[in-house]
């Protein structure tokens, strides 16, 4: 046995089983390939712009569902040495490329949109209503499953597929909203109008999930936690003197990492304070992976920091002193 082998790279296991998450998508992976060779064909045929942007935004549904699918495989392998986070966060990467594909397909409709206005294009709506009614089913059941999966087990992936889908939902009723203004009014405008107004609610949506993906690859402080607030309650650990380097962020949803240097009273036992350090962690924020260094004052100064540290702790003391007796 090498010493590789034998090398301890990871003592937690960072892997994340979501086996109602894969199953949810496969369901939606299958059903959607399937409708998007259908409306293709219809806006095709039935020269419906509403249809074919909506087909459009499927063919990326389709895409952005794969790449769901093998961000949680991924997310399913052990780390190894070089990867000893293991595979989580490319359910963050995945979700930021589904985000970017929604915000160009909005863009890419809204131009298509100008054009039509300027020329408008007759439409078949025969054709245009009963598949945008079919679509309007398919896409609510998906959106509804896809939904109650984002209630059992938090995920990126998941969320970035629901506005994907809540968007061909949208864009199902515009198509059928337009082919009935049209059949009514003649009004072959109303096609791209309403086209433009479905892109801009995917393009919120696209940009909504990208940015939350760069706050993730940016590694900020997820937006659930109060920094200043964990501070203070680590501060009030027996033992702890002052808390600093300071550090929390996201592998990938619900998965946390924290790290912080503390100050401690050497009068304690060090293992006493990681251990109710980490309990507190847990049990006020959910949060089971963090590294905690201990530093006395006197060595890590931690430079003008620590002398003002130090300098206040002196000040304490003398205090303490000098406060007259009752």
């Amino acid at each position: 046995m090498t010493t590789a082998d034998t090398y301890d790279f990871h003592h937690l296991n960072h892997v994340k089983e979501q086996s109602k998450s894969r199953h949810t998508l496969w369901i939606t992976l299958i059903l959607t390939a399937f409708f998007t060779v259908v409306e293709i064909i219809g806006g095709l045929l039935s020269g419906s712009l509403a249809l074919l942007s909506d087909s459009a935004h499927m063919i990326s549904d389709v895409l952005a569902l794969g790449l769901s699918m093998f961000a949680i495989y991924l997310a399913t392998r052990a780390p190894n040495a070089r990867f000893t986070f293991g595979y989580l966060r490319f359910e963050i990467i995945a979700s930021f490329l589904n985000g970017l594909a929604l915000a160009v397909i909005a863009i890419g409709i809204f131009i298509e949109g100008i054009n039509r206005i300027i020329h408008p294009e007759p439409v078949k709506m025969g054709l245009m209503l009963t598949i945008a009614s079919i679509g309007f089913v398919v896409n609510l059941t998906l959106t509804i499953v896809l939904s109650r999966s984002m209630k059992e087990e938090d995920n990126l992936n998941v969320q970035s597929a629901l506005w994907h889908f809540f968007g061909d939902l949208l864009s199902s009723v515009g198509v059928i909203i337009s082919a009935i203004i049209i059949y009514y009014t003649d009004y072959l405008r109303a096609d791209p109008i309403i086209s433009m107004v479905i892109g801009g609610i995917i393009f919120y949506g696209g940009t909504k999930i990208i940015r939350e993906a760069f706050l993730v690859l940016m590694e900020s402080v997820p937006e659930k936690f109060n920094l200043d607030e964990m501070r203070a309650n680590i501060a009030k650990v027996e033992g702890v003197e002052d808390v600093h380097e300071m550090h929390l962020w996201a592998i990938s949803t619900d998965h946390y990492s924290l790290t912080a240097h503390v100050f401690i009273n050497n009068s304690i036992q060090p293992f006493c304070i990681i251990l109710a350090i980490n309990e507190t962690l847990k049990e006020k924020y959910g949060i089971t992976h963090s590294t905690i260094q201990m530093e006395e004052a006197h060595i890590h100064n931690h430079g003008e920091y620590g002398k003002q540290f130090l300098l206040h702790q002196e000040e304490l003391h003398h205090n303490e002193i000098t406060k007259p007796l009752n």
